[in-house]
């Protein structure tokens, strides 16, 4: 495993090599104190721009790179702003095609209020957004999903600036969770929608969401959602609290030479239509795979467990994106980056929650937060029983489950067991990582 999630600092992001040019030039409009937190934020919209189009993830399922969610969480005043001004600029094309769209209904609209109370009125025109405003309700939501559907499919992207604002998008927060889990995994609206001609309309939620939201608002909004599958399913990207420099952050300066090279990319993503296959993409999903398995056996955390599973799915789907930016070409900086997202929407997730999952807490300090405990590591290289079981109890994990760790540790090739001693020892194997 190349990251430690244990503790309060940030898996450190990796060099952004060949393959990761798109990400370094959309870097380079934010502040550098920004630059890890937003590389995450970066794949919901991007990932918006490709429709009809399917990769087929290791279990042999084709996926489409929409339903991808991601929430920036940072103190307020700490540069989360700078997302939304990069939003824009990635959907400068949705917003123009959105403008043409305006024109249209507001043509039908005059056309209409023209016609007396007793002449035909015109047809509705289907319009369909791209970009659609942030504080779009549910029914406009599902009647957009429904014009996307009859364009082929494509994703409608909305940037919300405030987490609270996701509860008029699913129509309540009641409904929020059902509402996110089926935009992510592309699942039908669920409700046929009722109009002025009659019911019709149960689309496919094709959307990618993007939230910002400080700490505390963060925590109270999933304070509900920890176990149902709708936490998993959001990436988080948090940033701790920053030194007091008393700096005023640098921001990139939007011209027109950036546009141009953004430009060339978004063509990359709008271009890709098809069926592909990543193979070493999906190879290191697989390696990962493995790698959460062991981190959650060395931790004993099942919940760990779980939730790696949709993180390993999200940073595919950013994998995939990464592969169509990069000419439909795998590089290993490519690998390594996946890699890193990964482990830091883990990371951020304890970070944020770590005493909410485990205690089902109250709201507590951010100084109390951590992440799943490496058992092994906080152990001397040789022990015994008594010691694990005092270890366990010191975390608040059950006694009984001693012996079960013991064996997955010894399965694992972690340990080994002497019967002359009674004491168990750490395999070199792994004390060389």
């Amino acid at each position: 495993m190349r990251y430690d999630i244990s503790n309060n600092k940030a898996p450190e992001m990796p060099n952004l090599g060949k393959g990761t040019e798109c990400v370094k030039l959309l870097l380079t409009q934010a502040s550098k104190d920004m630059h890890e937190p937003m590389v995450p934020m970066f794949f919901p919209v991007l990932g918006a721009h490709i429709s009809c189009t399917e990769f087929q993830y290791p279990d042999f399922s084709w996926k489409e790179p929409t339903g991808m969610m991601a929430n920036l969480v940072a103190n307020s005043s700490d540069n989360k702003g700078q997302f939304s001004d990069l939003a824009k600029a990635i959907c400068r094309d949705f917003s123009q095609h959105d403008e043409g769209e305006d024109k249209k209904y507001q043509a039908w609209q005059r056309q209409k209020n023209a016609k007396g109370a007793n002449k035909d009125k015109p047809e509705e025109p289907m319009v369909a957004y791209f970009f659609p405003p942030a504080d779009t309700t549910k029914p406009a939501f599902l009647k957009n999903a429904i014009a996307l559907e009859a364009l082929g499919g494509r994703t409608q992207y909305y940037n919300l600036p405030e987490v609270e604002m996701a509860d008029q998008l699913c129509g309540s927060h009641k409904q929020v969770s059902v509402m996110l889990r089926n935009v992510y995994d592309r699942a039908k609206a669920g409700a046929l929608r009722a109009t002025s001609d009659g019911v019709s309309g149960n689309p496919i939620l094709r959307a990618c969401i993007t939230i910002s939201s400080n700490p505390s608002s963060t925590r109270k909004f999933y304070k509900y959602e920890l176990t149902n599958g709708t936490f998993g399913r959001m990436v988080f990207s948090y940033k701790p609290r920053g030194k007091r420099e008393g700096k005023i952050p640098r921001l990139g300066k939007y011209d027109e030479v950036f546009f141009q090279k953004l430009d060339e990319y978004m063509m990359r993503l709008d271009l890709c239509k098809g069926r592909f296959i990543i193979r070493p993409l999906n190879k290191l999903i697989d390696r990962l795979a493995a790698d959460m398995a062991t981190m959650a056996d060395l931790a004993d955390d099942d919940l760990l467990f779980e939730l790696s599973h949709r993180s390993l799915v999200s940073a595919w789907k950013a994998g995939c994106i990464l592969w169509v930016l990069n000419n439909q070409t795998w590089t290993k900086s490519m690998g390594e980056l996946v890699e890193w997202l990964v482990y830091h929407d883990l990371w951020s997730k304890m970070q944020i929650f770590a005493d909410m999952l485990s205690k089902n807490a109250e709201l507590e300090s951010e100084t109390q937060h951590r992440g799943p405990r490496n058992m092994l590591d906080s152990l001397p290289d040789t022990f015994n029983e008594a010691q694990l079981e005092a270890l366990r109890v010191s975390v608040e994990k059950p006694k009984d489950g001693t012996n079960r760790q013991l064996r997955v540790w010894m399965s694992r090739g972690f340990i080994t067991y002497s019967n002359q001693t009674g004491l168990y020892t750490k395999t070199d194997e792994y004390l060389k990582g």
